[in-house]
């Protein structure tokens, strides 16, 4: 598969590229190396993006539907305004991550690390939270897995 010039594949090496807007619809991006890459609007529905490495990646606006995260290393990545509905992000690493006014809804995020990651505005809705690190998390105006608005 190719998108804006590159191969993808799993274990590919995409760090620091541009895939502003890319449509990545069901690519297999296991093992990714995604670190520093611009992704934002991209589309990531059915995503297959488990153990990548998306640390400080602008997912700003990108559409992860569905996307399977898990394990997934998005340590300071700009998740703003993102779609994560349904996605896994099962034990992975969203420490200082921005995932302000993100749709997290139905989102599976049993043990992941989101210690300091900003969630104002974040919709929680049915989100597993189970084991999940949110020690000093924003979680201000989030709409949390039971449907209240955290203070």
């Amino acid at each position: 598969m190719k998108v804006n010039g590159y191969k993808i594949n799993a274990g590919a090496n995409l760090s620091f590229a541009d895939l502003n807007d890319a449509d990545l619809n069901n690519a297999d991006l296991t093992n990714a190396n995604m670190s520093n890459a611009k992704l934002r609007g991209a589309n990531l529905t059915d995503a297959k993006l488990r153990d990548a490495k998306l640390s400080e990646a602008n997912l700003t606006y990108a559409n992860l539907t569905y996307a399977n995260l898990s394990e997934a290393n998005l340590t300071y990545a700009n998740l703003v305004n993102a779609n994560l509905r349904g996605a896994n992000l099962s034990n992975a690493n969203l420490s200082f991550a921005d995932l302000t006014n993100a749709n997290l809804f139905n989102a599976n995020l049993r043990g992941a690390n989101l210690t300091g990651a900003n969630l104002t505005g974040a919709d929680l809705t049915d989100a597993n939270l189970i084991f999940a690190n949110l020690e000093t998390a924003d979680l201000q105006g989030a709409i949390m897995p039971d449907g209240t608005i955290h203070d």
